[in-house]
């Protein structure tokens, strides 16, 4: 089997099912986790599942499925995500002049903030508790940062990382990146990542950093009407 195939999907039902809701066809991380779904055969969606844990109004990302939206859902959103699998061999070097903090709960609302203007991915105010995190600052005002969300046994995803637009170009991205990599390779995890398929730059810096393509999905937003 493909290593990545529906790993979401194996995520919510595997290490993480503590953190979701739902069923044996369909699961959703909790309310105030990262708003997302996913099924256990994307081919044939089991939507039906999703009703006793998703409200009207609220707004999930999906991938793998890339069928018609079912009566009492819309679809807001169709485009394509990159799975990256980290197979650059040694740790990155350490980096002894990266100034960066682990983050905590005081800095929810920062991190919601960063996240809303620049859209990493679902992001959401117990998205913390999914791992570490780690975030650059200039005085009191987080600037950068990246950390961890997805989990299928050793394989641990790097996630929501993300730099404010006026503090870009100053390898923030990836120096955060490289630390959370270091970390996960310490516990004997591989890292992993999700990437929107245009997004050009960000994929090359990724490459650079060790990181190679391993799978390529639909990713969608979909939302129950209110």
């Amino acid at each position: 089997m493909d290593s990545f195939a529906n790993i979401i999907w194996r995520c919510m039902n595997g290490s993480q099912r503590h953190l979701t809701a739902g069923g044996e066809r369909a699961r959703r991380y909790l309310k105030g986790f990262s708003p997302i779904i996913a099924f256990a055969d994307p081919e044939r969606p089991d939507f039906a599942a999703l009703e006793a844990v998703c409200e009207p109004g609220e707004r999930f990302y999906c991938s793998e499925w890339s069928g018609t939206a079912p009566d009492g859902w819309t679809l807001e959103r169709d485009a394509r995500m990159l799975v990256m699998v980290w197979t650059g061999g040694a740790a990155p070097a350490e980096d002894p002049a990266l100034d960066a903090r682990p983050l905590a709960t005081e800095h929810v609302p920062q991190m919601c903030a960063l996240a809303a203007l620049t859209r990493p991915g679902p992001f959401d105010v117990r998205t913390i508790e999914f791992g570490e995190y780690f975030g650059a600052f200039d005085g009191d005002r987080l600037v950068a940062m990246a950390g961890e969300r997805m989990q299928d046994g050793r394989l641990r995803e790097v996630s929501a990382i993300c730099t404010h637009p006026d503090q870009q170009g100053r390898g923030w991205a990836r120096r955060l990146t490289e630390l959370v990599v270091r970390r996960e390779l310490a516990r004997g995890e591989t890292p992993f990542l999700h990437v929107v398929s245009t997004n050009a730059k960000a994929i090359a810096l990724y490459e650079r950093i060790g990181f190679t393509r391993a799978r390529e999905v639909a990713v969608r937003i979909v939302s129950r009407p209110a």
